[in-house]
């Protein structure tokens, strides 16, 4: 049983960050830099941290709200950036168009 929450946390955790603006940053600081070791410690030291408070914080929530709130409330935020993202790019593309137009 903890080998599977093991590895689907590993795999949805490393999906997720591939690309971010986390691994950005991380690719652009050791670009810049002429230690790729200092950047990746300090880096991956950011992620655990990170991590640990969303651990920490998940733990605490669990024993005060009901998991069924958790998952809905965060099933809306997801669904809320979605469409708010959705709606943006169209106000972009209409303003895009209102330029070319003669």
């Amino acid at each position: 049983m903890i080998s599977t929450i093991f590895l689907s946390t590993f795999l949805t955790i490393l999906i997720a960050e591939l690309g971010d603006k986390t691994q950005l940053a991380t690719l652009t600081i050791s670009g810049s830099s002429n230690r790729p070791f200092a950047v990746f410690l300090g880096s991956s030291l950011a992620l655990v941290l990170a991590t640990l408070i969303g651990v920490l914080l998940g733990s605490s929530f669990s024993q005060l709200i009901p998991v069924t709130i958790v998952k809905l409330s965060a099933a809306l935020g997801f669904f809320l950036i979605g469409a708010t993202l959705l709606l943006s790019q169209n106000d972009i593309t209409d303003n895009e168009n209102q330029d070319i137009a003669p």
